[in-house]
């Protein structure tokens, strides 16, 4: 199925790493042009590198954005190298497991990594998503429907995340463009790896009752299935769809845990 991407222009924070660089991926594999916004600028560049040997069109714009100014100069420099954006991915974040015990303080900045800069950057690109009746996908998690206990700080953002999925959708209905969600729950990435391997004794043994509670296969979901469903929420082919939480995650939230 052609998604209709060639040559549209997408931001994606944390766009270099796990699940968003599947999604930079997937939109280079349509023929969209990347514009990938993060602090990590040794794998962005790497990643960059990659895609341009492959004679692929990929920009990226380094720094915080937990700075409002930086999501103003990411969009900024899209519009002058492009003249256009089409759509955001809003994905950069973490899960930090900032808990009740961790204060006021750390739950503020918790909330300042993860939530803001969806905001930040969707006010500051509004104007060019009008002009392109543009798609907006949050990433959120299944914590934000779960909860998971001592992340308080990330569970209030991915809530909130939602909750701004369905006011800018049906804010933004007259000018046609769509806003969904997406959110994962148990995908490999290399944050996934990481915290598998510190804390526990025995990862391999933790992996597998992890996935022995997934029903759609007894497995993790890949970055890449949740980027597949990403560019299709970008693309015209989902022209009628908005406001929508998509959950991708074999079963896991919403099935009978008797299945497994």
């Amino acid at each position: 199925m052609d998604l209709n991407l060639n040559s549209k222009v997408f931001i994606v924070s944390g766009g270099s790493k796990g699940i968003g660089e599947a999604i930079t991926r997937a939109i280079v594999a349509e023929g969209g042009i990347p514009v990938i916004a993060t602090r990590s600028r040794e794998a962005t560049e790497v990643l960059a590198r990659e895609l341009q040997a492959d004679g692929k069109e990929a920009y990226y714009v380094i720094g915080s954005l937990e700075e409002p100014e930086q999501c103003r100069r990411v969009v900024e420099e899209t519009v002058a190298r492009y003249g256009r954006i089409d759509g955001i991915v809003n994905n950069a974040g973490v899960n930090d497991g900032v808990g009740l015990e961790a204060g006021p303080e750390a739950f503020r900045r918790s909330v300042g990594h993860n939530l803001y800069h969806y905001y930040d950057l969707v006010h500051y690109a509004l104007p060019q998503l009008k002009a392109a009746r543009g798609a907006i996908v949050n990433i959120s998690s299944k914590v934000a429907l779960t909860g998971q206990g001592s992340t308080s700080g990330y569970a209030a953002s991915k809530g909130a995340q939602l909750a701004l999925t369905r006011e800018w959708a049906a804010g933004l209905l007259p000018f046609g463009i769509r806003v969904n969600a997406i959110l994962p729950a148990e995908v490999m990435t290399p944050l996934y790896r990481k915290w598998l391997d510190t804390s526990f004794d025995d990862p391999a043994q933790k992996e597998r009752e992890i996935v022995s509670k997934i029903p759609l296969g007894r497995r993790m979901t890949t970055a890449e299935e949740i980027a597949a469903t990403a560019v299709f929420l970008l693309s015209d082919r989902s022209a009628h769809t908005t406001g929508q939480f998509l959950v991708v995650d074999g079963g896991y939230v919403h099935l009978d845990r008797a299945l497994t």
